[in-house]
């Protein structure tokens, strides 16, 4: 029976006990397993990863943050300090992370607000896997990264120079804009898009977007500096509201195809004179694709915890195998397998080209095949992606996530790419794409997961020999 308390359904089950395998222990199966998971479902919310089996704050995180405090504190490496800038330049140097990756954003809304204004826009740095966070006068540096085990862990930096640098971890102060429904309910990035006012106060009765790179070009990087042209495509970017009301309809003409921020603010306090809209675009696709493989990860550990607790109380098989486990993680990889090949990538009008560089750099990362090629090649005449297919594939993130999901990634973007699907969500896709993107992770098999590339291996053996 049930009954109802605090709008919540609790069911007060008796235990009775009927021989396996008999028709009332079947009928017990059939009626109260459903009931006991669809309860499991019920209670995941945005903190879920604070229980079994991720136990998110309570668990030591293993990462680039962790391996370059264990290397400061055996005096392997040293963190130089900078007069103005602090740990900042160094931090970036010993980090592998380009100073042309800076993006500038004058909106109040992180950790340290008082500092952030469009006169000081707090900078952020970013590679594949790691973000630093830099405000002028700061008294600590952000640092976030992309954990394989735990999603986004969160760091501070205090910025005063000591003999023994410490990077702090932060959970419940980054959490509360960090675990929402805007991070897909797992610990990660975001990135808003908001009208701000000369002091860098968002303005939110007039609203708001979340970016990646599904947003329509009009609706992103508003309180974001950006310097690059783009043509006709338009943006938010560059535009402070000097009124008590965002006017409408909003006219930002004097902030497109910017490519100095001298009339702004004082650049040259700055590592680098740029908020880059290459670098920006990377950083929209790459952030809400890192909570996307943290969202598989935790929902395919949880479900295959939820599972062997149900084996264990049902007297089941270890090994036995639930329908809901296997359609959790279908779902999770589905959403990851769609943002991964680039589906509902917001058109671009026209060609974008950014003013620090980073566009070149960054299209001579990570592996090529033969002809040259890799996923790391921006297109930026109508998208991102020369080859969409995201190079995220190669981070630790994505290398080390379950098997069972790793398995059903290949086996889908295997399909989808020898043009077996025929669903609408993939007609971006050309059959040059699908060809280009297949030789390019045949030939870099070795940087990624096994149970991810087998399916491409498995029909590729005679280009292989």
């Amino acid at each position: 029976m049930s009954t109802y308390e605090n709008d919540m359904i609790v069911l007060n089950i008796v235990p009775v006990s009927f021989p396996k395998g008999s028709p009332m222990h079947l009928t017990c199966l059939t009626l109260f397993v459903p009931i006991i998971f669809l309860m499991s479902l019920a209670t995941l919310d945005a903190d879920d990863f604070e229980r079994a089996p991720i136990h998110y704050s309570k668990a030591t995180p293993n990462n680039a943050v962790t391996e370059l405090q264990n290397r400061l504190t055996a005096g392997e490496v040293k963190l130089d300090y900078h007069p103005e800038r602090g740990y900042l330049d160094s931090l970036l140097k010993t980090l592998e992370i380009s100073p042309k990756s800076q993006s500038l954003v004058y909106s109040k809304t992180s950790l340290q607000i008082a500092r952030i204004r469009p006169r000081t826009p707090r900078a952020i740095f970013f590679n594949d896997e790691l973000y630093v966070g830099y405000c002028q006068l700061g008294d600590v540096m952000e640092i976030s990264v992309a954990d394989p085990e735990l999603g986004t862990v969160f760091y501070t930096l205090e910025q005063s120079e000591t003999d023994h640098p410490q990077f702090v971890r932060q959970t419940d102060n980054c959490l509360i804009c960090h675990s929402s429904s805007r991070t897909d309910n797992v610990p990660g990035h975001l990135i808003r898009s908001l009208f701000v006012n000369a002091g860098g106060q968002p303005m939110f009765s007039a609203g708001s977007y979340v970016v990646d790179q599904t947003t329509a070009w009009e609706k992103r990087w508003g309180g974001w500096y950006v310097t690059g042209t783009h043509g006709k495509t338009k943006h938010l970017g560059n535009l402070i509201i000097r009124d008590r009301s965002v006017p409408r309809p909003v006219d930002n003409s004097k902030g497109q195809n910017v490519t100095t921020l001298d009339d702004f603010f004082r650049t040259e306090h700055y590592p680098t004179p740029h908020s880059d809209l290459v670098a920006l675009t990377v950083l929209a696709h790459q952030v809400k694709g890192h909570n996307l493989i943290t969202r598989a990860n935790f929902t395919t550990r949880q479900a295959l915890h939820y599972q062997e607790t149900l084996n264990e109380e049902l007297g089941e098989d270890p090994d036995h195998q639930w329908e809901s486990t296997t359609r959790r993680i279908r779902s999770a990889t589905e959403d990851l397998l769609e943002y991964l090949l680039c589906s509902e990538e917001a058109p671009q009008l026209s060609p974008i080209s950014g003013t620090s560089g980073f566009a070149e750099e960054f299209s001579t990362r990570g592996p090529t095949d033969r002809q040259g090629r890799s996923l790391y090649q921006l297109d930026l005449q109508t998208r991102l992606l020369k080859y969409p297919c995201s190079y995220l594939i190669y981070t630790d993130s994505f290398v080390k996530l379950p098997t069972p999901v790793l398995t059903r990634l290949g086996q889908r973007m295997n399909a989808v790419l020898s043009e077996k699907e025929t669903d609408e969500k993939w007609d971006h896709l050309s059959t040059d794409d699908c060809r280009a993107i297949r030789e390019i992770l045949v030939a870099t098999r070795k940087q990624l997961p096994k149970p991810f590339i087998q399916p491409f291996l498995s029909e590729n053996e005679d280009q292989l020999r």
